[in-house]
């Protein structure tokens, strides 16, 4: 597999931007509105938007369940702000009936920067990448209070008031940041959600490969 197709769930937020972003990076980006278009994908992103908005509109385009299923059977997801909040085992300061997918055994608390008025820009040390710092941008952004055992802190804040703040995660097939990255050009994480992806899908063939040898020798 030369360039995998990975989605963008295209029911709210920042949706071109990373659709642009996996291009450069190496994959062929398609936006996910229905179900059919959800079982084609390699891997998926869940932009920045309004999280409260987005776990709306996944109900009324029916993608919450097969959204959970599939990252329940493995599909590589990256999460940028709002996509953080969605795949966070539980939410602080969420309306009561919002719901997210899931996945990453992480506590996230929404809108813990402040309002929009509170957004800024910052340089981190990013775990995992190569190159010098990366400069990131917060919009409304949440962070994690905290992660579970199988969690990797990716990225913290350095300085300031929040200093210290888990702001980039993975688990697994995982992926998430409090930032978004699809806004500065910078194309280092979707680069490593594209290797993710690519990985997932090399050892999926190999788990076939295997399947199909143990098959012929019964």
């Amino acid at each position: 597999m030369n360039r995998p197709v990975v989605g963008v769930l295209a029911v709210q937020g920042d949706v071109r931007e990373h659709v642009r972003a996996l291009g450069e990076a190496g994959a062929d980006a398609v936006p996910v509105r229905r179900p059919a278009e959800l079982a084609a994908v390699d891997g998926l992103v869940l932009p920045g938007g309004e999280s409260t908005t987005m776990s709306r509109l996944v109900k009324v385009f029916e993608l919450l369940e097969p959204v959970r299923a599939r990252i329940a059977g493995g599909l590589p997801v990256y999460g940028s702000c709002a996509g953080m909040i969605m795949l966070a085992g539980t939410v602080l300061d969420g309306r009561p009936d919002q719901e997210s997918f899931g996945g990453i055994d992480m506590v996230v608390r929404r809108n813990a920067f402040g309002r929009q008025v509170d957004s800024f820009e910052t340089d981190l040390a990013f775990a995992g990448v190569q190159g010098k710092p990366m400069h990131a941008v917060f919009i409304r952004a949440p962070w994690v209070e905290r992660t579970g055992p199988e969690v990797e802190v990716l990225a913290r804040v350095s300085g300031g008031v929040a200093d210290g703040r888990i702001v980039a995660v993975r688990q697994g097939n995982l992926l998430a940041t409090s930032f978004h990255p699809e806004l500065t050009g910078d194309l280092r994480v979707h680069g490593l959600f594209v290797e993710m992806v690519l990985g997932a899908a090399k050892e999926a063939g190999h788990a076939a490969d295997a399947q199909t040898i143990e098959e012929a020798v019964r």
